[in-house]
């Protein structure tokens, strides 16, 4: 392999690790639930679900998985949910 190609790599590696260098701006996902396949958005840091629930309180277990998963990477507003408030109960239990 060229060595500059194994630089790269390498850099890539580091950046992969250090992922408070990204932040989502923009995300679609497929998501496929257990009932359903719904369509999860991100734009700008609002959040958007197809799935009913999320339809009635702009939140949903789809976007808290995605949350999860993502975690740091997304804005700040993105990473807030009607779930955060259980969560950090549940956590400190």
């Amino acid at each position: 392999m060229h060595s500059s190609l194994i630089g790269k790599v390498e850099k890539a590696n580091r950046y992969a690790r250090e992922r408070d260098r990204l932040t989502f701006d923009r995300l679609g996902v497929t998501f496929r639930g257990d009932n359903d396949t719904h369509h999860v958005s991100l734009d700008a840091g609002a959040w958007h679900c197809t799935c009913h629930y999320f339809e009635s309180w702009n939140s949903c277990v789809h976007q808290l998985t995605l949350q999860k998963i993502l975690g740091e990477m997304l804005p700040e507003a993105a990473q807030v949910s009607i779930f955060t408030a259980v969560e950090e109960a549940a956590a400190a239990n």
